[in-house]
């Protein structure tokens, strides 16, 4: 039976084959002459040279001697061009990256030598050193609160050497620390450094993974904590709530001053708001910008808002838009309706048809004062001339006259229609008297006594007490006088 041969089986061999090969060429390169490595809690970068016959590889624990002692590191990478693996760097490719990651801010030295890869024993050495700190720690923290310092101790880092102990405190002011420095190093027994740190470089030293589920930035591979304005979170339109800006430090994310230099490059393609361009649509106004799709929202003449890419924005009057075509009218549209003209104007008010007369609020001088000559049915009230009255739509407030005095105003002038309270003495009695008589015997009715009566009221004099003249003046024919 044939042996047919898998696809995975040939993919592995292919693999395996690639590996013995590298692994021969890297045999007969030369040891590299320098490795750069990585050491303590602040992550400080080194180039050592190096001078064994030994090739090691990127991540492997070297045993360093420092400017602090002699302590365990995680070599980088090496800058020699033939040395090891693919992933070692030239001198001048490192120089570049420290240039660019900070400059002389960027904690390198070259202070040092890298003595041997660290060997089970060292690590088991480190491994206790690490479990100590955190009593080498508690006893910091006692003795600062016994002293009464204003400082919080945030880490003690002892090496491998033993030759240092270093203290990370920090403080909200400058902090004058030399008795507490005595007090340790009586207590350690080795030299003691206090350092303050601000609060990135103490996440740096404590924090571990970020919300986005990485390592921090700080700790892995940042260098140079530079401050971080509210000035990028707008520019990128993130959120602006501290919680959710805020890194494990309590400031502003150092991710977002990554992409700040590409925003600010995005941002000067765009034309600016309120300015107007040109489009493939037409001329406008732009009303807003998206700086990572490079589109401009731009609201034309006729109206409308398009969203327009930078690179077909133009000159304003460089593109006009095609001619809109009238859309078909529907049936039953008022589009297509002829437009009436404007409404004239009414001209002056028209007289208004007469009102309906005003019924004589006169009182009747056979009727008892208080009753409405228009309660009395079949009463008709009328007029000098026999007419009915017309109604007055305003009316004038009669003057008033002279105390005893009879003399309204006249009624074809606006006069009050109004029965008028008579004045009270023996005058207006007599008068009273007078038209009760007179107007029976005189054979008027009920409907012309109010005429009559104001026919006497204008003769009648002021300063008279009989009412001979008003009983005769207010019955038609000449009759009897009465006597007061």
């Amino acid at each position: 039976m044939p042996i047919t041969p898998l696809p995975q089986f040939e993919s592995d061999l292919a693999e395996h084959l690639k590996e013995q090969a590298d692994r021969e060429a890297y045999e007969r390169l030369n040891a590299p002459k320098t490795l750069v490595v990585r050491y303590g809690y602040l992550k400080m970068v080194g180039e050592f040279p190096w001078r064994s016959d030994e090739k090691p590889g990127c991540g492997s624990k070297i045993v360093v001697r420092t400017h602090r002692g002699t302590e365990i590191g995680e070599m980088l990478t090496s800058t020699c061009p033939n040395s090891g693996c693919s992933k070692s760097v030239s001198r001048k490719e490192m120089l570049e990256y420290i240039e660019n990651s900070g400059g002389r801010q960027y904690p390198f030295s070259t202070d040092g030598q890298a003595l041997r890869i660290a060997t089970p024993e060292d690590m088991d050495h480190q491994a206790r050193i690490e479990q100590e700190k955190h009593g080498l720690r508690a006893i910091a923290k006692g003795h600062a609160a016994a002293i009464r310092m204003p400082m919080k101790i945030v880490e003690v880092e002892p090496i491998l050497g033993g030759e240092r102990l270093t203290v990370y405190f920090n403080s909200e002011e400058r902090v004058d620390f030399r008795e507490l420095v005595t007090v340790l190093q009586a207590e350690y027994g080795v030299r003691v450094d206090m350092r303050q740190v601000g609060a990135r470089d103490e996440a740096r030293i404590t924090a571990d993974y970020e919300r986005c589920g990485q390592y921090c930035c700080c700790k892995n591979f940042l260098k140079v904590l530079k401050p971080v304005s509210m000035k990028s979170a707008k520019v990128q339109k993130a959120t602006l709530d501290p919680l959710k800006i805020s890194g494990r430090c309590g400031r502003l994310m150092c991710c977002l001053r990554y992409e700040d230099e590409t925003y600010d490059e995005l941002r000067k393609r765009l034309p600016h708001r309120k300015s107007r361009v040109g489009t493939p649509d037409g001329d406008g106004i732009v009303i807003d910008t998206q700086i990572l799709t490079q589109l401009a929202l731009v609201r034309l003449d006729s109206g409308t808002d398009v969203a327009v890419p930078v690179e077909e924005l133009t000159e304003p009057g460089a593109a006009r838009a095609p001619e809109p075509t009238p859309a078909p009218a529907r049936r039953g549209d008022r589009s297509d309706r002829p437009q009436r003209g404007p409404r004239a104007r009414p001209g002056p008010a028209e007289p208004r048809p007469e009102s309906r007369p005003e019924p004589s609020r006169e009182r009747s001088p056979d009727r008892p004062r208080g009753v409405d000559i228009n309660d009395i049915p079949g009463d008709e009230p009328a007029t000098d001339s026999g007419e009915p009255r017309k109604k007055k739509r305003r009316r004038r407030r009669r003057k008033p006259g002279g105390e005893g005095s009879g003399q309204p105003g006249t009624p074809g002038e606006g006069a009050d229609p109004s029965p008028r309270p008579e004045p009270d003495g023996p005058q207006a009695n007599g008068g009273m008297d007078a038209g009760a008589e007179g107007g029976p015997e005189g054979g008027s009715e009920p409907g012309q006594g109010g005429a009559k009566k104001r026919r006497r009221r204008r003769r009648r004099k002021p300063g008279g007490g009989s009412g001979s003249e008003g009983a005769g003046g207010g019955g038609g024919d000449s009759g009897p006088s009465s006597e007061s």
